[in-house]
């Protein structure tokens, strides 16, 4: 299942950065998705336990997210928009789209509606 009980798609806005997970997280509600703000893998674990299935992710590429194994097998699953610091050396995994910073939340917005996959528009 892709869309949350409203039947919106969903997303998971994986971030530190407590303003970009809030920024993206409030356009993405503004276009008609279920777009969950989370802070780690400890948040994405418990919101698939719950039975959130993110439809596509948007997630901040640091060391700590992408040394994560579950979170590696669920950018492995599900379309991602990874946003990443040009500063920051780490391989990143292969995903829909890479972002560096600075970047703008429309960016972000564009991305993510670009990725989502066919027939599931918000």
């Amino acid at each position: 299942m892709l869309y949350s009980a409203v039947g919106m798609p969903v997303c998971f806005v994986v971030a530190h950065d407590w303003k970009l997970r809030t920024a993206v997280r409030a356009e993405l509600r503004e276009r008609g998705f279920n777009a969950l703000g989370m802070e780690g893998a400890d948040d994405v674990g418990h919101a698939i336990a719950l039975g959130q299935v993110p439809a596509v992710l948007v997630i901040e590429a640091d060391s700590e997210f992408i040394s994560d194994p579950a979170i590696i097998r669920l950018i492995g699953r599900v379309p991602a928009v990874l946003i990443a610091s040009r500063t920051e050396r780490i391989a990143l995994p292969p995903v829909k789209r890479v972002l560096f910073r600075p970047v703008r939340i429309a960016e972000i917005v564009a991305a993510v509606e670009e990725i989502l996959p066919k027939g599931e528009s918000a």
